[in-house]
């Protein structure tokens, strides 16, 4: 009877120890995942030119480029002191 010793080949005490700590890292390894909350989807949607705005800024543009749009100092003013105080 032939003893080849303690370092036989395809003998690995420690197989399940390393085996374990392979499946404990899959196991810890998270992926990266993004999630939006309804505030900043509310947010988005407000970016969104509503009909009635978007007609108001075309009959301004259209006064402006005809040399008809005349701005209200005083009520510039106001809205200056209201918006500072």
């Amino acid at each position: 009877m032939k003893i080849q010793g303690p370092n036989q080949s395809g003998f690995n005490p420690y197989t399940k120890q390393l085996k374990q700590q392979a499946d404990l890292q899959k196991a810890s390894q998270r992926q990266d995942k993004l999630e939006i909350s309804s505030e900043a989807k509310r947010l988005q949607e407000g970016d969104k030119i509503q009909a009635s705005r978007r007609s108001h800024v075309e009959q301004i543009k259209a006064a402006v480029q005809n040399g008809e749009y005349k701005v209200d100092a005083e009520k510039t003013a106001k809205k200056m002191m209201d918006f500072w105080s």
